[in-house]
């Protein structure tokens, strides 16, 4: 009965009522069990598992992981100077005149007994050392030669630095370091001859001296004595199992290093003919039906490759193409054809685009276009015009911002942006030279005729002229007078102003020049770079190969001009690198270099493997889509400089160099490959300057600005700003003279400007000439760019006349 009477409980209106589990914004995993109650999606059944591992396999993978790349390491060390691959190249540079290379190298020639040595007609010397199975290639650049050590270092793999224990490093010394650093160092050994016959008090002092120096460059790196053929096979072990610095330009391009040259022309009058180069190969293969380049001559095509019995070998055993051991006596040769050119697969040398003149022409209009066309016509329109104006007469009046552009000539677009205070400046001095000056007959001093020898007057006179632009340019920056003689609207048709010149649109294919139908452009660069990059190439010569290339079509003169000991490297090209683009320079000036560099101005490139001469142009290195440009190059930023050129892909090194009249080549800045990019807008900025006449509370009117009524109107849309950072607008002309009142953001003072710009898009020159000739060789070098009391004296009057 008990058990009959007893109630269930049941819970009330006042049961605790416990939240939910906060999952975030994702299902659980048992309601995704319940809703797919054992279904399996389908994408899950068609994707890869991930299996994860457990701690043991985990280490066993990090394990071979190491084991692969210390193999890589030293299969990259075996490479070089073994058996079956390119002797160590070596290149020997005198940091100080009075370093006596040819002892050192005495020294190590004969540091090891069962050495060989053979010297060849390029300067190179071979050292087979069985002791270590190596084989080293020595160069030693004639001192003063920068174009030899340049290209040298280009393909070495390392650099023997000799310093004197007299000072360490003299100025050409320090030079070299800046160039080789600029433009990719490989491993640096440092080496000084003659510590032990310095007295031992001043030993101590000597190496601090020389060491703060190495430090100064090279933090860590220490130096070795050469004074004994002990010393020197310590160095050339130290040489052969040093780690390798990578270069990027280089080990992704088949190269070699001419150890053989020879030159056949088809008959005496041709001039063009076949270059024979024998080397080593390294680094990649290298194509019969690729290009090649050959540094200040340009990129040519092959005709063969051949193999030839390697003449440094360490021993008789040499090993085939096949991979045969074959016995063979040192007279005896083979010469194996590994490769003719296929006119159907080689790759072309055409470089720029042809452009089609009909391009983009319309066809003849049809009948219901012609009839639109009429209706179009008798359409009526609504103009302003002068009164008296008849119907025909306004029907000539054009309201568009049609300008004619195609009449106006860039260089007399450029020779009108400069200041006139600098031709009066001229006029000035030449006046005052006729007046205070008369010409007299005098027997002159041996020494002064010997000085004016190596002189340039026009020279000078160019350089002077620089300065004083580039001076007045960092008074007045773009500040250009409206010419008196011509109306402004026709002076500055192609430019327009920019409500903000970081966000104002500017289309990048708009009124582009002529110059840009010859050019390529890549659709995704960055794309095309790894494509090209990650190809690998088939057949061809095997890096480690002793070969001969045949070059065809190089030009007589490059044997006319080569001298026996210069060293001539040959680059490998690879998939699309002859097309000429757009490329962008990021380039800084050096600190040493004091002269002006105007833009647009020839100077000398090395980019990379290429040495060529282009005119760049100069501009600001911002993020924004428009870079203003710089009228000179500044010496205290990154500068981007534009030119056509070959395209490359980068990272490439960058050396800047400006040829002077004694046709010496001075170091004027370095950098690095931006970018290849015809569509980076580039803006010339011009300024417009005014003078408030009467000031009023809010308005004021500025004169000297224009000086026509129609200029003004013409103008009127563009903002207007102050030196004092006040900004207005133009209201309205005043009178016929150039005058006009304009509204301001607040009261000007009397000695504010008032200032309008105007920007326009510049492109550079077709001025690319792959052709560079050799300087001579500096004999005497110096740094000192202290100046004469006659240059502070031009200086400090050119700075009256224009203040």
């Amino acid at each position: 009965m008990a058990a009959d009477t007893q109630q269930t409980h049941r819970p009330g209106v006042f049961k605790q009522q416990n939240k939910g589990h906060k999952h975030g914004k994702h299902r659980s995993k048992g309601s995704l069990e319940r809703e797919t109650k054992g279904k399996v999606n389908v994408k899950v059944l068609t994707k890869k598992k991930k299996s994860s591992l457990n701690r043991a396999d985990r280490r066993h993978q990090a394990s071979q992981i190491r084991k692969t790349k210390r193999d890589e390491v030293l299969a990259k060390k075996r490479g070089r100077g073994g058996q079956g691959a390119p002797p160590h190249f070596v290149v020997i540079l005198k940091l100080h005149k009075d370093v006596d290379i040819s002892s050192v190298l005495s020294l190590l020639k004969t540091c090891d007994e069962e050495a060989t040595v053979n010297l060849n007609e390029q300067g190179i010397c071979h050292i087979s050392i069985p002791r270590f199975k190596q084989r080293v290639s020595i160069y030693t650049p004639e001192y003063g030669n920068m174009h030899a050590l340049l290209d040298a270092v280009k393909v070495a793999d390392s650099l023997l630095c000799l310093l004197s224990t007299d000072g360490g490093i003299d100025d050409f010394g320090d030079y070299c370091l800046t160039c080789l650093c600029a433009q990719g160092i490989p491993a640096v050994n440092f080496g000084v001859q003659g510590l032990k016959l310095i007295p031992h008090k001043k030993q101590s002092d000597v190496k601090k001296s020389i060491q703060k120096r190495i430090d100064k460059r090279f933090p860590g790196d220490k130096y070795h004595s050469i004074d004994s053929t002990q010393d020197a096979l310590l160095m050339l072990r130290l040489i052969t199992n040093q780690k390798l610095r990578p270069i990027f330009n280089r080990e992704y391009r088949p190269h070699l290093l001419a150890e053989d040259i020879q030159f056949e022309l088809p008959n005496e009058e041709s001039e063009l003919g076949t270059l024979k180069v024998s080397g080593y190969l390294r680094c990649q293969n290298l194509s019969v039906n690729s290009l090649v380049h050959i540094p200040g001559w340009g990129d040519f095509q092959m005709l063969q490759i051949d193999a030839a019995k390697d003449p440094y070998t360490q021993n008789q055993k040499t090993r085939g193409i096949a991979g045969q051991d074959t016995e063979m006596s040192e007279s005896e040769g083979y010469v194996t054809v590994l490769d003719k050119a296929n006119p159907s697969q080689q790759e072309s040398l055409e470089s720029e685009n042809v452009p089609d003149p009909m391009e983009g022409e319309q066809t003849w209009p049809t009948d219901e276009e012609l009839a639109e066309a009429d209706k179009n016509a008798k359409k009526k329109v609504v103009k302003k015009v002068p009164k008296g104006t008849s119907e025909y007469q306004a029907s000539w009046i054009v309201d568009s911002d049609d300008d004619n552009d195609s009449q106006l000539d860039e260089e007399s677009d450029e020779d009108d942006d400069e200041m006139q205070g600098v031709d009066e400046v001229e006029s000035a001095d030449n006046e005052s030279d006729n007046e205070e000056f008369e010409t007299l007959t005098v027997t002159e001093a041996d020494e002064d005729a010997q000085y004016d020898e190596t002189m340039d007057l026009d020279e000078e006179k160019n350089m002077l002229k620089k300065i004083k632009e580039e001076r007045l340019h960092v008074m007045f920056p773009d500040e250009v007078d409206t010419p008196m003689e011509r109306t402004a609207r026709e002076r500055f048709s192609r430019y327009r102003g920019l409500k903000s010149f970081r966000t104002s649109p500017w289309d990048p294919k708009e009124n582009l020049p002529l110059d840009y139908a010859r050019i390529f452009q890549f659709a995704n660069f960055r794309q095309t770079k790894k494509r090209v990059m990650n190809i690998e190439s088939d057949g061809g010569a095997l890096p480690g190969w002793y070969i001969t290339v045949h070059i065809a079509n190089v030009p007589k003169e490059f044997m006319e001009s080569y001298k026996p000991g210069n060293p001539v490297v040959v680059f490998g090209l690879l998939k699309h690198e002859q097309k000429i683009s757009v490329l962008n320079f990021m380039i800084k000036k050096n600190s040493f270099y004091t002269k002006p560099i105007k833009s647009k101005e020839r100077l000398i490139f090395h980019v990379g493997y290429r040495r060529f001469s282009a005119c760049p142009v100069f501009s600001q290195h911002t993020n924004g889509s428009k870079h203003k440009l710089d009228r000179f190059l500044p010496a205290d930023t990154v500068t981007m400089a534009t030119v056509y050129a070959p395209t490359m892909f980068p990272p490439a090194s960058v050396l800047v160099f400006k040829e002077t009249y004694s046709g010496e080549h001075e170091l004027v800045a370095t950098g690095s490959l931006h970018s290849v990019n015809p569509n980076r807008i580039v803006t010339k900025r011009t300024v417009l300057s005014g003078l408030p006449f009467k000031i009023n509370k809010r308005s004021a009117v500025v004169r000297f600005m224009f000086f026509n009524r129609e200029d003004i109107d013409w103008f009127k849309p563009v903002e207007l700003r102050t030196k004092w950072g006040k900004r207005g607008h133009i209201k309205e002309p005043l009178g016929t003279h150039g005058h006009m009142k304009c509204v301001f953001d607040g009261q000007l003072k009397s000695q504010d400007t008032v200032l309008m710009n105007l920007y326009k898009r510049v492109f550079p020159k077709w001025t690319y000439n792959p052709h560079v000739n050799a300087p001579p060789v500096i004999n005497e070098f110096s740094l000192d760019t202290m100046e004469t009391e006659e240059d502070e004296e031009e200086e400090r009057t050119a700075y009256q006349m224009f203040e």
